[in-house]
């Protein structure tokens, strides 16, 4: 099974060795099938997405421009309704050729130097993952239903949980001091 797996998701690979320095242009159809590669209970259905991959290629690296637009199906947070919403994003990236594989650093991933191809699919994933809004709304939604939305949503809530996300051992202790 897994080898089935490394051979879906080499259609994504963007191969550059025999390539002429400059401009070159790749598209990828993203559909729910390359959303199956990856292991993620995504929020939206029926992916319709074209993926847009300029490679610059230099000497010695790569420069990669990640574009996607299209639309996907969200579920909307107010009326349960699904939705179509159209979804656009870019990613810049160099590649550098090093001893090992490593994308610690978010602008710059660095390849082994004998590698032969770049796979582009985490970077259409991300890139699809960052354009989805976190509050769901339907175009359908009038601004009426959102204000009285807005004077039932729990503002403050919001804000204690951000702070909330100390260590558990410290909350503890803040009991026991809190309690003498």
């Amino acid at each position: 099974m897994h080898t089935h797996f490394m051979d879906k998701l080499r259609n994504y690979d963007v191969s550059f060795s025999g390539l002429k320095n400059g401009k070159h242009e790749f598209k990828f159809e993203i559909d729910k099938t390359f959303f199956q590669l990856f292991d993620t209970e995504q929020e939206f259905t029926n992916p319709r997405i074209e993926a847009d991959v300029l490679l610059d290629k230099h000497t010695t690296f790569l420069e990669f421009d990640i574009r996607i637009h299209g639309l996907v199906e969200l579920v909307c947070d107010i009326t349960n309704d699904n939705f179509d919403y159209s979804i656009e994003n870019e990613i810049k990236i160099l590649v550098n050729f090093g001893e090992e594989y490593d994308d610690s650093n978010e602008d710059v991933i660095t390849i082994p130097s004998g590698e032969h191809a770049f796979n582009v699919a985490h970077l259409i994933y991300e890139n699809v993952m960052l354009s989805i809004p976190m509050k769901k709304i339907s175009p359908h939604v009038s601004d009426e239903d959102l204000k009285i939305l807005d004077q039932f949503s729990p503002k403050e809530i919001e804000e204690e949980e951000e702070e909330h996300e100390s260590d558990p051992r410290w909350d503890a202790l803040k009991k026991l001091r809190d309690k003498n």
